[in-house]
């Protein structure tokens, strides 16, 4: 029920076809319900980050494809390894976007560490890497709709 107020795109695939279903958000369940419930089942996800589906990661308008998704996954699964907390790398096409929590963006930004990721997602078929100093925000995506 948490993101009934943002743009998710998946949402229409739930309204089109009849084998998409929410059974989460059909019962009302909000995401603190759902960890106090896996908390006390002791599932394993239950303190699991939340992790939308890559494809969320592509700015609207560019094609969803296998190697973009790669790309993403490939540069986030890197980038990991320098920092905790939430994490998110945006394909603008031929620009990658890194947003992460406030706390982790001096790390990234140390010239070593920059150095490395910038090699990293180039060799991965970025032209331009950037930092995004306003830090992780869910649904950043949607900041250019109308």
């Amino acid at each position: 029920m948490d993101d009934s107020g943002d743009y998710r795109p998946g949402q229409k695939a739930v309204a089109e076809l009849d084998a998409v279903r929410s059974p989460l958000k059909e019962a009302g369940l909000t995401k603190a319900e759902i960890r106090k419930v896996s908390n006390v089942w002791k599932l394993s996800t239950a303190e699991k980050m939340s992790n939308a589906c890559l494809a969320t990661r592509l700015e609207y308008g560019l094609e969803i494809t296998l190697d973009r998704l790669r790309q993403v996954d490939e540069a986030e699964r890197f980038i990991r390894t320098f920092c905790g907390g939430q994490l998110r790398v945006r394909h603008h096409g031929s620009l990658a976007r890194i947003e992460v929590e406030s706390d982790s963006i001096a790390g990234l930004a140390e010239p070593e560490t920059a150095r490395r990721i910038g090699e990293k997602l180039k060799a991965l078929g970025f032209d331009h890497v950037a930092l995004d100093l306003s830090g992780y925000k869910m649904g950043s995506m949607n900041r250019g709709l109308k």
